[in-house]
Parts: C-alpha cells; structure tokens; sequence
C-alpha cells in the first residue's frame, strides 16, 4: 500500500492542470500583449513588458524604465459523468476544480550606452491551483495540486546594427509543489500529501530584426530546466490525520522539466492609425517522457512513461490608434493541448483552446502608461479515462468542460 500511495500522490508532479495554456504554461506575462492574444508578441516590444518574450526587444526601451503588471485568472472548470468503473458507483459533478489565482509580473530596464542594454525580469511562467472535493470518486489519481514557479531573468541586449539587435538572459526558477490524493484502504480513507521545491537555470537568446521604422521580425529561444525537487511524503488517516503505523513519513526526490520554446513574430505598422501582428510559438513538451520517483536512499518508489507532445500555438491581432491617448489591441489565437485525449487524468483534463482577446493601452502622459486586457478561453470538451493512462488507481471515466477569463494590468513608466 505504502508504494501505491507514493505513486499516486507524485506521478503527476509535472501535470499540474490549469487551462489557461498548453501543459502547465502561463502565458499571461504582459497586459499589453495579453490584448492581441500574444500575436506579435516575439516582436511587439512596444513596452518592457514584451522583454520576457524577446530579450533583444530591449533596445527599444531608451533610458530607465520599470514595468509592474498582472493578470488576474478566473477559471471555471467542471467534471461531469463522474463514473467509478471498477467499484461500479457513480458521483456527483465536481464543480471549479481548477481555483483563481493571479500571476505577476515586473521588469526594469537601463540603457547602458547606444548599444547596450540592461534588464531584470520577475515572471511566473508556469503555475496552477486544482482541488477536487476529498470523497471524489476519483481522489485516488489527485485530490489538491498546487504549482508556482517564478522566474527571475537578468537579461541583456546589444544593437549590432540600426536594424538588428541581439538579446541574452539566464533564467533563474525556482520552483514548489503540492499534491495531494487520498485512498480507501482497509484502515478507512488514506490521504498522502508530497511537498517540494528546487532552484535551477536556464538560458534564453533572441534576435529582432527592423526592416524599417514600420515593419520588424522576432525570433526568440528559451532552454529548458532541469529540476530536481526534494521533498518528503506523508501519509495519514483521513478521520484524524495521524500516522499509519509501518508508513513513516520519508524523503523523496523527482525530476522535472520545464520545456524549452521557439517563438517567431512579427509586427507591421501600416499608417498612423493600424498596426498588424502575427506569432507562432513551439513548445517542446516531449521532453516530458517519464517520470521516475525516487526515495532518499536511491531507490525507486515509482516510474511512468508518460506520452506529452509537442504544441503549437497560433495568434493574430491588431491595434488600432483611436487617439494620441487611447490605442485599442484585439486578437484571437489556437492554442494546442499537449496531452493526447488516450493520456488525459483528472490532474490534466487538458485539451486544444481558442483564445479571444482585446485591450486598450492609455498614455497618461510622455512617461506614465497603462495597459488593461480582456480575454475569454474555450477549451474544447475531453474525456477522461484513466484505464488508458496506465497510472494506478481505480478506473475513473469523466467528461471536463473548461473555460477561463482573464483580466490584465500593468504600469508602464520612463525616466
């Protein structure tokens, strides 16, 4: 018991759902570009915001300049057909599995000469918050999965000439998560919780290209990280949350990876009025092929082979200058499941979504701005069945339905 309570409490580690993007990204890493769905967003750099996306795009930032931003997430995510098949019984629908949470994000810039630029970028690019009731029929394949990872990103950027910059970051995450699950046992309900962090780096390069005042190309590359996350495992009565006996807690250890990403955008000003925008963006999630927990010792606990694939993600927007104070950005893009419908589980009821965006940025004066975002998510429907899984655990059948809103803000200021 005391190795299939491990398995199931840590075998997701990596799949922390959350609906917002692909696998467990947050996209939302700037109000501005939140407003054309992230079209152009490898190229945009209209403001510090668009660093996190293309360090290069920094040389377009003359003097100082902070940015402060964040993008509230109200999800709205629901289980129905709840059907246990191995014990035969059925459940109710589980209602806002997935929980609101806000994900920051700040940046600060110095010119160091003509061609040198500076900046330090604060993100949390990965992170979600799920949470089944305790007696789901499926509690067994995760109850409570909490993720955060930040980011902090010193970065550089040199103009090599009038029309192409070079940029370069080293990205420093770290990263926390815990999980819970439970399960019936002959002692009565059993839950296990894990909890564990790490701190490890990560490189990222980009390039823009100017043809003109009007038109520039972005290409931009973030490497992957490899974590280790150390941790302990608990495992206790659910009725008075003591220890079982022969079941101490232990020290435990598993890798995870978060993926590396190519994106190329582009932007193009027609008149004073509009712009036009465009991205494509690579997510390299197949690097997630198995998942081996291990105890203190060296030991294996458990290993999966788990079957992530690569996404794409599509997007093109537009703006529109209404006035010297108001601009108006709206967008719409498709965003691709990284799970396969045969390898979803109730940690990630993951499938392909359509984005709908639009924001309006306000020039308060020469150094002060401010952006403000909309954008509505439908996640297309998927089903669940966790015998196709390969995972432990009872045979849970379930259809999702998923929807997400955000809401997004930022300051922008020059010195």
């Amino acid at each position: 018991m005391k190795k299939i309570l491990t398995f199931t409490a840590l075998a997701t580690i990596l799949a922390a759902t959350q609906a917002q993007s692909a696998g467990y990204h947050l996209r939302e890493q700037s109000a501005a570009a939140q407003g054309n769905a992230y079209a152009g967003a490898t190229a945009g750099a209209e403001n510090l915001s668009y660093a996190y996306f293309n360090a290069a795009g920094i040389t377009r930032q003359k003097g100082k300049n902070i940015n402060f931003g964040g993008t509230y997430i109200a999800p709205k995510a629901e289980a129905k057909n709840i059907y246990n098949q191995t014990t035969g019984t059925s459940g109710e629908s589980a209602q806002n599995i997935v929980h609101a949470a806000v994900a920051p994000n700040m940046a600060a810039s110095w010119q160091i000469n003509d061609k040198l630029y500076t900046a330090l970028a604060v993100n949390v690019p990965y992170g979600m918050i799920t949470k089944y009731d305790p007696s789901w029929q499926g509690k067994q394949h995760g109850s409570t999965s909490k993720l955060t990872v930040v980011t902090t990103t010193p970065m550089a950027a040199y103009k090599v000439t009038d029309k192409l910059s070079l940029g370069l970051g080293m990205q420093i995450q770290y990263i926390k998560a815990r999980l819970t699950s439970g399960r019936n046992t002959g002692l009565g309900a059993v839950n296990t919780s894990v909890e564990g962090k790490a701190i490890d780096l990560g490189w990222q390069v980009g390039s823009m290209y100017e043809f003109n005042d009007d038109t520039r190309l972005g290409l931009a590359y973030r490497s992957k990280v490899n974590h280790k996350i150390n941790g302990d495992m608990k495992t206790r009565l659910a009725a008075n949350d003591s220890p079982i006996p022969g079941v101490p807690d232990r020290d435990i250890y598993a890798k995870l990876i978060t993926p590396a990403m190519l994106s190329m955008g582009i932007y193009h000003q027609f008149n004073d009025k509009w712009a036009v925008m465009a991205e494509y963006q690579r997510v390299f999630w197949s690097c997630f092929k198995n998942l081996t927990i291990k105890y203190d010792n060296g030991s294996v606990a458990s290993s999966v082979k788990e079957h992530w694939r690569d996404t794409n993600f599509f997007a093109v927007g537009g703006s529109y200058q209404i006035d010297n104070q108001w601009k108006w950005r709206f967008g719409m893009a498709y965003d691709q499941s990284a799970v396969r419908a045969q390898h979803r589980t109730p940690r990630i009821p993951d499938s392909d979504r359509l984005w709908y965006s639009t924001g309006l940025n306000y020039q308060y004066s020469e150094k002060l701005s401010f952006d403000m975002a909309y954008t509505y998510i439908y996640a297309h429907k998927a089903h669940m069945d966790t015998a196709l899984t390969g995972n432990a655990g009872d045979r849970i059948t379930a259809n999702y339905n998923n929807s997400i809103q955000l809401f997004g803000l930022s300051l922008n200021y020059k010195f």
